[in-house]
């Protein structure tokens, strides 16, 4: 007796599921008998049972190659399921006023509603203190495997952010992934989407996952691997299963959709920034429930991460299902006529002008970007010319600096009315006081347009524009501070597993909270061959007497 809702395998008469309390019989509508699952006409006074009677199609008959039993109205599906749940809720809520529970529970419940759905799964249901979601259920993408680890990994993040009023302590989740076929029911909304092995196996495995941390199974860590770093965490020996079930432990997201942009050189664990990265994300949805305009600026010296977190930043938004424009353009150090080289990066990109294009071709491709986002012939006609000027294709047309501002920021205006426009500006202490006029104006003149504007820079930019961002209704500052020798032992312990103690107390030591000086002395180490690989991670081939400055 197959419990339609958990997928849970029940004693032959039970009425009840037991372990999520499902009905497991049909009930007679006429007379009210209850009748043995699969039985089409009632044992009692003969009316024909309803096929979506709790239950009514619960069994099915083997046959010589036995399957899964799909239910009527279902069929199978190659799903992903997700389980997610809280640790040591029981004890968080002992003497505590349970309307103080409910609302820490209603906190993480609706964190973890945003989360799924960003990624486009569906909620199946909320167990006490655990979620349960699905993707490929009703619409099947073909990363929803890695879109529901990604939604995982989140779910831990996002309920680290959630403190606990009386205790002062952050939530702590575990989760676990697993893909394979299930029976989906067609048409259903939220409990009963999905029943089989597949989901009672998913939740043994997340009550096996250590407290804030992700574990997968095989098919899932196969279809994921390009995108996702995972450590083996062995086979686990789970209640009711008879053998034991590999996982993996996933890690950190590597790159976007299907590995795309994955780093080949070497890449330290994400560490110590992770409410900042929160942040990052949280302002980004703000602008876009708001419909406002909004400017985040990241100010930490060279090496601190700035730009790593940019890149997780990046990476999360190719992840979700929200509609969201990228442009991204650098402040060079150095050069003439560069005044306005990283807005001009970012037109070139949205235009898709490579570098080897002739002004010919890129003038083409110009025109036709122009024709996408600005339908409006007059407009058109107004603001094409100063786009080509400011990419150097054409004289700049005569005007007040103003009237150039105008026709830039109508350009991302327009794009800002069909979905958010992103503008990532890196290096801007390098900018000149003509772009940061720009962005200012493009900010406080796009009142009703999302338009999220990150804007990464040294402190040197507060020095020579002591007034940056006031001007802006939305603006916040987030100071990169250097990171704890905690984290930089656990920075340097992800990058090269199996590092001495020694060794790794010295880079430490050395690199003062700084994750860049950390990484290239490392890689420093290994291009002179002073780490060796050994097994799965890098041995010292001899003692390091004087760690030198990277090159």
């Amino acid at each position: 007796m197959t419990c339609l809702t958990c997928g849970t395998e029940n004693t032959p008469g039970a009425k009840f599921c037991n372990e999520c309390g499902s009905p497991l019989a049909s009930g007679c509508s006429s007379c009210g008998t209850q009748n043995s699952p699969g039985a089409k006409f009632c044992n009692e006074c003969g009316a024909l049972l309803s096929d979506t009677a709790p239950g009514a199609a619960a069994a099915a008959p083997q046959s010589e190659a036995p399957s899964p039993a799909v239910p009527a109205g279902s069929e199978r599906r190659l799903v992903s399921v997700l389980f997610a749940d809280l640790v040591g809720s029981t004890t968080l809520a002992e003497d505590r006023d349970p309307e103080e529970s409910r609302e820490l529970l209603t906190r993480f419940f609706e964190s973890a509603s945003d989360v799924i759905g960003r990624y486009g799964g569906s909620v199946e249901k909320f167990i006490g203190d655990a979620v349960m979601a699905v993707w490929g259920v009703p619409i099947a993408h073909e990363d929803d495997a890695e879109r529901s680890v990604r939604a995982a990994l989140e779910l831990v993040s996002a309920a680290a952010g959630i403190t606990d009023a009386e205790s002062g302590l952050p939530l702590q989740l575990r989760a676990a992934v697993l893909t394979g076929e299930a029976a989906a029911t067609i048409g259903a909304q939220g409990q009963g989407m999905v029943a089989g092995d597949l989901v009672n196996t998913a939740s043994r495995l997340q009550s096996a996952a250590p407290p804030g941390s992700v574990l997968v199974g095989e098919a899932t860590h196969r279809a994921t691997s390009e995108a996702i770093a995972y450590e083996e965490a062995g086979e686990q020996i789970l209640r009711g299963k008879t053998a034991p079930v590999a996982a993996w432990r996933a890690v950190r997201v590597l790159g976007m959709r299907g590995g795309a942009g994955r780093r080949s050189a070497l890449e330290p664990p994400f560490v110590g920034r992770d409410e900042e990265l929160r942040m990052v994300k949280d302002l980004f949805h703000a602008t876009i429930r708001e419909q406002k305009p909004r400017l985040v600026t990241i100010v930490g010296h060279a090496g601190i991460g700035k730009s790593r977190l940019g890149w997780e930043f990046e990476k999360y938004i190719d992840g979700v299902t929200i509609n969201a424009y990228w442009h991204a353009g650098r402040s060079p150090s150095y050069g003439e006529g560069i005044s306005f080289w990283a807005l001009a990066e970012m037109v070139r990109e949205r235009a898709g002008i490579a570098e080897s294009d002739s002004a010919d071709e890129a003038r083409a491709k110009l025109a036709v970007c122009a024709d996408e986002w600005l339908t409006d012939a007059e407009e058109r006609r107004w603001v094409e010319p100063r786009l080509a000027g400011l990419l150097g294709l054409d004289e700049m047309p005569t005007g007040q600096r103003e009237e150039l501002f105008a026709a830039w920021r109508t350009f991302f205006q327009r794009i800002a009315e069909r979905d958010a426009v992103i503008l990532v500006f890196k290096d801007l202490h390098w900018a000149d006081a003509g772009l940061l006029e720009f962005i200012e104006h493009l900010l406080s003149w796009s009142k009703t347009h999302p338009i999220y504007v990150l804007a990464m820079t040294r402190p040197d930019l507060f020095e020579r524009h002591p007034a940056w961002g006031s001007g802006v209704r939305n603006a916040t500052t987030i100071s990169l501070e250097p990171l704890t020798e905690a984290a930089m032992a656990e920075l340097l312990h992800g990058l090269v597993p199996g590092l001495p103690e020694d060794a790794a107390a010295a880079i430490v030591a050395r690199a003062e909270g700084v994750p860049l000086y950390a990484v290239e002395t490392v890689r420093m180490l290994i291009d002179r061959g002073q780490l060796q690989p050994s097994g799965e991670g890098y041995a010292l081939s001899g003692p390091i007497d004087k760690l030198a400055v990277p090159e």
